[in-house]
């Protein structure tokens, strides 16, 4: 089938840039090589929607993280996914450190952040009672918020596909030829599938520079860099009301302490180069030093509530986005490097790369019937027992609690497996079962039977993120 638009890649980017095409008389697909959406980059996000100061506005990355960050409260309305705007503390922990805070606060200043305040060591510990008591001042960003990342990806995907985009799973790219007199790209998968599309957007992610190769694009070479992180309990006593930043480094931002949308904590990441593209370990020397930090600015982070560990890998290219047309392949727009604040900044990209296009020569006509909203989908954790009774009266799946951990019942799960996300890793991010204090120890064999009895697929078909996978090796 022929395309006009084919984007390759659909984490928190990708999917932000298929939405906002979906506006348009135009037709669209989205190529993911992995089983399902956001199992990229985008799933081990921290979820930070960031304040708009930690750069310059003469990056792109600023201008399009201030822009971002403002479309975030639409998007929720339109899209009904996790996000609460809670602000972002930075702590200064001696007297030394509050000149970096007074150059984030005039950098804020001149970016237009709405709100930004230094702060005394009496304000700061009024707005974040758990800090080091010892603590000097900060700077304190209301604007700044946290997301569910993965839960963002799926919406806006479910937005797309609603209004027309095509989504092609398991579409590893393997090669891309351009007829010019055509004006067509035809995009071959590994396993022998091709679509044709007139223009073609690298939004690849960890491997947007291989993408590149095989389209005829730039030389160029994405660096992964390694985030490791503590999940801590519902329960800790140290989860903070405000995202809690330490004073950035040359490097990164620091190990953080995030208060996640759904009511657990995040303590890290931390910013190791690595060569391995999918070396998602974590050592313990690493998660000691994510602990240490943690604990210098909020002391009650106990190991006790760890519920495990787990790393994420982000691109790295050079300081800021590239964002632009190739100038060596024709048709094609190069969305690489996009490391933080890159989920802030989506939204912003969705609407620059549809510009881009326009500027190429794409017609973009809107559609008259274009449907911005998704389906609000009830979650058993939220309901109070009256609503919960209610639908529990119309399907007794609702009455049967799957997740005890995370209180997801047996019809949120049938949901997931119905909408397409037939792994146990897709139905995790969509429902947040097997998130929870036992990270999926009594509950992963009935996820595992509910996909077999809504799709149909085999007990060793079943896997946990797609490919080699596969979880269940023999039958007793």
């Amino acid at each position: 089938m022929d395309y006009d638009v084919a984007i390759i890649g659909c984490g928190v980017s990708g999917a932000n840039i298929a939405r906002r095409l979906s506006a348009y008389n135009i037709k669209t697909v989205i190529l993911e090589k992995a089983a399902d959406v956001s199992f990229g980059t985008s799933k081990a996000n921290s979820g930070i929607v960031h304040g708009g100061f930690h750069h310059n506005k003469k990056y792109l990355k600023t201008r399009l993280e201030i822009q971002g960050n403002l479309m975030f409260d639409q998007l929720k309305r339109e899209l009904d996914f996790p996000f609460r705007r809670c602000g972002i503390i930075v702590a200064a922990l001696h007297e030394e450190e509050m000149k970096a805070v007074e150059h984030l606060y005039m950098q804020g200043v001149e970016n237009g952040v709405i709100g930004i305040e230094i702060c005394s060591r009496e304000r700061i510990l009024e707005l974040e009672p758990k800090l080091n008591y010892d603590v000097t001042g900060g700077l304190y960003a209301p604007g700044g918020g946290i997301i569910e990342p993965y839960r963002f990806v799926f919406a806006l995907v479910e937005s797309a596909m609603k209004n027309g985009v095509q989504l092609l799973t398991n579409f590893k790219v393997s090669e891309a030829k351009r007829d010019e007199s055509a004006g067509l790209w035809t995009v071959h998968a590994e396993d022998g599938r091709e679509i044709k599309a007139r223009y073609a957007i690298n939004s690849a992610g960890l491997f947007a520079d291989e993408v590149s190769k095989i389209f005829g694009g730039e030389e160029f070479s994405i660096k992964a860099r390694k985030g490791e992180y503590f999940l801590m309990d519902r329960l800790t006593k140290a989860r903070p009301g405000r995202v809690v930043f330490p004073v950035p480094t040359a490097v990164s931002k620091g190990m953080l302490v995030i208060p996640t949308v759904e009511g657990t904590a995040l303590v890290g990441p931390t910013a190791d180069a690595v060569d391995d593209k999918y070396d998602y370990s974590t050592t313990t020397e690493r998660l000691e030093q994510i602990l240490d930090s943690g604990k210098n600015m909020i002391p009650s982070l106990s190991r006790n509530d760890v519920i495990t560990s787990f790393a994420g890998l982000r691109p790295f290219l050079e300081e800021d986005f590239y964002i632009e047309p190739s100038k060596k392949a024709p048709a094609f727009v190069q969305v690489a490097g996009i490391q933080s604040p890159g989920l802030t900044a989506s939204p912003a990209i969705g609407e620059h790369v549809k510009n881009l296009l326009k500027d190429m020569g794409l017609e973009l006509t809107e559609k008259p019937g274009w449907d911005p909203f998704i389906e609000h989908r009830a979650r058993s954790r939220e309901l109070d027992p009256f609503a919960l009774d209610a639908l529990i009266a119309k399907d007794a799946a609702w009455g049967n609690i799957v997740c005890r951990c995370e209180n997801v019942s047996e019809a949120e799960i049938v949901q997931a497996v119905r909408l397409g996300h037939h792994t146990l890793d897709g139905v995790k991010y969509f429902t947040r079962a097997q998130m929870g204090r036992c990270q999926g120890g009594f509950c992963t064999y009935k996820i595992i039977k509910i996909i077999m009895r809504e799709t149909g697929l085999s007990w060793d078909a079943i896997t946990k993120h797609g490919r080699a996978s596969r979880l269940l090796e023999a039958e007793l």
